[in-house]
C-alpha cells in the first residue's frame, strides 16, 4: 500500500504540474500555480518521509502535514476553477484526486491514534 501511495502522490505532483504549464504568464496566474506545485509536491514529499518515520507519533505528525498540504492544494485547485475558463475538466479531476488522498490520510491517522488507545 506505501508504494502504491508513493506512486499516487507522485503522479497528483506531476498532474498539478502538467496542468499549470497550461495556464498563461502572468502575475496573477503564477501566484496561484507556484502555490499549486509547491503543496501538490510537498504531499508525496512529506508521505515519503512519513514512511520513513522513526515512531508512530512521528508518522502521524508527518500525516498531518500531508493533510494540509493536500488540503491547500484542492484549495488553490478550486481558486483556479473559479478565475480560468480553461482546463475545467482537468482542475476537477485533480480536486478530486486531492480529495481522495485526503481522505486516506486522514483515514490513516485515525486509524494510528486508535491503535495507540
Amino acid at each position: 500500500m506505501k508504494q502504491i501511495l508513493k506512486n499516487r502522490t507522485k503522479k497528483y505532483a506531476l498532474d498539478c504540474w502538467n496542468l499549470c504549464v497550461k495556464f498563461p504568464v502572468s502575475r496573477e496566474y503564477n501566484a496561484f500555480c507556484n502555490q499549486l506545485i509547491r503543496c501538490s509536491s510537498s504531499v508525496g514529499a512529506n508521505y515519503r518521509a512519513a514512511c520513513r518515520a522513526k515512531s508512530d507519533a512521528d508518522f502521524v505528525n508527518k500525516l498531518k502535514i500531508v493533510e494540509e498540504e493536500a488540503d491547500e492544494s484542492m484549495y488553490f485547485l478550486e481558486l483556479l476553477l473559479e478565475v480560468s475558463n480553461k482546463e475545467h475538466e482537468e482542475i476537477k479531476r485533480l480536486h478530486a484526486e486531492g480529495n481522495e488522498l485526503l481522505s486516506i490520510i486522514v483515514a490513516s491517522i485515525k486509524t494510528m491514534r486508535n491503535r495507540k488507545s
